[in-house]
């Protein structure tokens, strides 16, 4: 955790990077645009089961860069980043610079260095929320808020038929105290009908490290595919769509106790209805023996005090979102759910905001 007192230091390194930056590509450079993205966060989970805590959160993280485009399909940014929670004894949580460098093409836009997650907010929906927006079970929202800064590789690819993004993030590096931390992944669709697609998830979380053996080699990894039904409307509604997926993991605490990795499996369904800035979604989960790092603990067959579930999990919700786009370039979404885990019933809601500000400079 940083103090507010380190916060300067890293701002004064993110000019004095921008000033450089802007004095050795001033020849190039097309436009200079100043560009900051800040997202409001307020979640209550009302959980107390054998799978997960509940917590209430409230704060705030800004992302502020100045962007150098040098022609039309590259982009420098440098500028920092700060996670803030309302309540905190420092002022920031969370500071670090924003560094990066993106390419731009007709279909494909690759990124190196600081990423542009987490999408909350971005399509609207709790269940979707994710920094990637991968299925909860797979990395669950909460990241959006615990970890919003990311870091490594990224590449989108977008077409008619084909949606489909790959990244890497490196947490942590190795060090006597600790193993490095990585996680990378894929999520996709592929459209075959104008009413049909085939979307898919895959995530793995590595920690390992040849530097220093300060802990377990550790991974764990999930894949998700099925089906993406767009229903009939009708006169009542903007949009539905039917989801079904068969998902599996494989979890491995560590290497060298091979006795205690699982192989999972699972079953997701999600229906949802859109109409007039509402959405109401339903999701039904069964799985055995899935456990996922990072996933939503909900759904994980791994209980709180380190046990495992023995039988089949079920796990259901229903929730109703309301976004609101008072201005353009910002966005209010509040939402509430209903759980049901096992045989405890909860409530959680939340509210987001994000703004969006862009200043052309040249």
């Amino acid at each position: 955790m940083l103090h507010g007192s380190s916060l300067p230091g890293i701002v004064r390194a993110a000019v004095i990077a921008a000033i450089c930056g802007s004095a050795s590509l001033v020849s190039a450079q097309e436009h200079v645009t100043v560009r900051s993205d800040i997202l409001f966060y307020g979640d209550n989970t009302e959980f107390r089961n054998p799978f997960r805590e509940g917590e209430t959160i409230f704060g705030a993280a800004p992302r502020v860069a100045v962007v150098f485009g040098l022609g039309e399909r590259v982009e420098i940014a440098l500028g920092g980043f700060g996670n803030i929670r309302f309540g905190g004894d420092d002022a920031f949580d969370e500071a670090k610079p924003v560094i990066s460098l993106t390419f731009v093409g007709r279909r494909s836009t690759f990124v190196f260095g600081t990423l542009a997650t987490p999408r909350a907010g971005r399509p609207a929906g709790p269940d979707r929320t994710g920094p990637h927006g991968l299925l909860p079970p797979i990395q669950r929202e909460m990241l959006a808020f615990d970890r919003p800064y990311e870091a490594g590789l990224s590449w989108t690819f977008k077409s008619e038929a084909v949606q489909q993004e790959l990244w890497i993030d490196w947490q942590r590096v190795n060090t006597p105290e600790h193993r490095e931390r990585f996680d990378g992944g894929a999520m996709g669709k592929v459209r075959l009908t104008r009413w049909l697609a085939v979307p898919y998830n895959l995530h793995i979380v590595h920690e390992g490290g040849q530097l220093f053996a300060a802990g377990p080699v550790a991974d764990s990894s999930a894949v998700a595919a099925g089906f993406d039904v767009e229903l009939p409307t009708g006169r009542w509604l903007d949009a539905a769509s039917l989801e079904l997926y068969g998902l599996a993991s494989r979890f491995v605490p560590d290497r060298e106790e091979p006795a205690r990795s699982r192989d999972g499996g699972a079953f997701f369904a999600r229906a949802a209805g859109e109409r007039a800035g509402w959405r109401g979604h339903l999701i039904v989960w069964r799985g055995k023996h899935f456990i996922k790092d990072e996933g939503d603990l909900n759904y994980s067959s791994l209980q709180r005090d380190g046990g495992e579930w023995r039988g089949t999990r079920d796990y259901a919700e229903a929730g109703l979102t309301r976004t609101f786009v008072p201005v353009p370039d910002v966005l209010l979404e509040v939402s509430g759910r209903l759980h049901r885990i096992e045989t405890h019933y909860e409530y959680s809601f939340r509210i987001l905001a994000r703004a969006a500000l862009s200043l052309k400079l040249r």
